[in-house]
This record gives structure tokens, C-alpha cells and sequence, in this order.
């Protein structure tokens, strides 16, 4: 009986170094070698403004083609969700709270860059690297052209414009979306008492929704809210900023060192040869009247 129980136990301990074994395995990142072996590239996106339009294109799916191009290796769009994307990167299940991060499982490994105008913020930096910046943003305040809320007039102090803005904040209908840099927490909104609602759909959706009045007002970053500017003209305003400014970039899991640095000295070329400011002006070519000197570091 007594080499029965122990016969069990060792069944038991083998089955358990084994799913320990796999979800290690699955938790790592391939390397620029792997990459090259394999003979493709993995591209995570979410249609997300001009950067993944959903339509084969975008700022960023070329960006991923010409490294790819670089690499000598084919390219594959992986479509993922603002919920799953770390996942889908890192293998790693996180749980956000604030600034906060938490792994709390293992899921597959789908892809080897995430690049969908990803904004970073402090708490993906704790479980993603980031390349080079890539495109300035901020998160602004955005209402119907109709909206009682009026524009803050700029100080020429980022942080008293947004204490201005939260100030007209009580008691007005916000949509945000959760799991991005659109979610009312990041910014304290709560603390505003506006009547804050996590929008369902896609952060493309955002800016039509207020339009066709399910809500008063939307937070938008300088991507988004310049698409809409342009598209609707005369639809919207924006009331003022609701963050300092911040950066996008591409992101990286933590072990893909060789890769990432890779991909900045492909990213600084493409910079040098103007390739890049080329993107920049098929797809965001109002964004120079905005941020005039980011594209212009080197």
C-alpha cells in the first residue's frame, strides 16, 4: 500500500514538473536567430488609428514590413485585443492594478513586436521593453463642437491645464476604455466625480460615439483626435489635455534584447534616409503642426 502511495506521488510530481516545464517554455520570447530561422516575423497589432487601419495597412504595418524586409524574413499580422496583446507578446497573463502588475498564468506566445501606436505608459514598461519613440502623443479632452464644456485657454503649464480641465469635469458623461492609455484611472478621473463610463468597442469607435451623442465627451489621444478632427470638421472640440505629453513606441518582451536593439538601429536608419518622416506624412501628415520638432532628433 505504502509503495502505491509513493508510485502516486511520483506520477504526481512528473505531470507537475512537466506543466512547469511547458508554461516556462511558453513564457520565452524567441531571439533575432530564431526569428531569422523560422523565416518570418510576427507582427501583433489592434487596429487602432492610422497605425493598424484593419485594412492591410497602416503607419506601423509598414513600419513591421520594411524591418521585415530588413531581416530578410517574411511578415505575419497577428490580430490580437487591448486585453490580450502583453499576453500575446510575453506569454504572461497580467493583472493591472494602477501602476501595478501582477502575473497570474501563462498563455501562448502569438507574436514577436507589438506595434499599433502603443503608448508607454509606467505599468506596460514592467513587462514590456520599448524601441526608440516612434510618435508623440498626449491624452486630450474631446466633446461634440456643441458641448457646453468650453476649451481651456493654455497656460504654458502642462500641469495646471489639466487641474483646469478636471475642473470642468463634475458631473459630465466621460467615456474611456479600459486596459489602454484611455483608462479614466491612469488620470484619477474619478476624483472629478464625472460620470465616468469604460467604453465596450474599439478606441476607433470613441469619437463616433460622441458624435452620435452616446456620450458628452471621450478622453482621445493626439492620434485619434487629429483622424477625427480631420474627418468630421466642425464636429468636435477639444477641451485640453487630461496627461502630460508621453510617446508611443514598439514593444518588446523583456528577453528579446538583441531583437529590440535590432529593430532601433533599423528605426534609426529609416530615420536618417527619411523613410520614416515619409510614413509619418502618408498618415499623419497634420501631426508636424502639432509636435514640429519630434521628427526631427536626428
Amino acid at each position: 500500500m505504502k509503495g502505491r502511495f509513493l508510485a502516486s506521488k511520483c506520477v504526481s510530481f512528473f505531470i507537475s514538473c512537466c506543466i512547469a516545464l511547458l508554461l516556462t517554455a511558453n513564457s520565452w520570447a524567441v531571439e533575432l536567430s530564431e526569428i531569422k530561422e523560422r523565416g518570418v516575423i510576427r507582427h501583433i497589432g489592434i487596429p487602432y488609428a492610422n497605425f493598424v487601419t484593419g485594412s492591410g495597412d497602416g503607419m506601423d504595418v509598414e513600419l513591421v514590413k520594411l524591418f521585415a524586409q530588413h531581416l530578410g524574413v517574411k511578415y505575419e499580422y497577428v490580430p490580437s485585443s487591448w486585453g490580450e496583446v502583453i499576453g500575446d507578446l510575453t506569454g504572461k497573463n497580467i493583472l493591472r492594478k494602477g501602476d501595478d502588475v501582477q502575473t497570474i498564468g501563462s498563455v501562448p506566445i502569438k507574436g514577436d513586436i507589438i506595434a499599433n501606436g502603443f503608448t508607454v505608459i509606467p505599468w506596460r514598461k514592467k513587462v514590456v521593453d520599448f524601441s526608440t519613440h516612434t510618435f508623440p502623443t498626449q491624452v486630450w479632452l474631446l466633446t461634440r463642437a456643441d458641448s457646453a464644456l468650453k476649451p481651456i485657454k493654455p497656460s504654458g503649464d502642462t500641469e495646471k491645464d489639466i487641474a483646469a480641465v478636471k475642473a470642468l469635469l463634475k458631473g459630465h458623461h466621460i467615456l474611456g476604455t479600459a486596459n489602454s492609455c484611455l483608462d479614466p484611472d491612469l488620470y484619477n478621473l474619478s476624483e472629478t466625480e464625472a460620470k465616468i463610463s469604460l467604453f465596450e468597442g474599439s478606441p476607433n469607435k470613441l469619437a463616433p460615439a460622441v458624435m452620435n451623442g452616446d456620450s458628452e465627451a471621450t478622453l482621445l489621444d493626439v492620434p485619434d483626435a487629429l483622424i477625427a478632427l480631420e474627418k468630421w470638421p466642425g464636429k468636435f472640440k477639444i477641451i485640453g489635455p487630461i496627461s502630460q505629453p508621453q510617446e508611443m513606441a514598439c514593444g518588446f518582451d523583456k528577453s528579446s534584447v538583441e531583437l529590440r536593439e535590432e529593430f532601433n538601429r533599423f528605426l534609426d536608419d529609416c530615420e536618417r534616409n527619411g523613410t520614416f518622416r515619409k510614413l509619418v506624412i502618408k498618415y499623419y501628415p497634420s501631426v508636424f503642426d502639432y509636435y514640429p520638432d519630434f521628427f526631427t532628433r536626428k
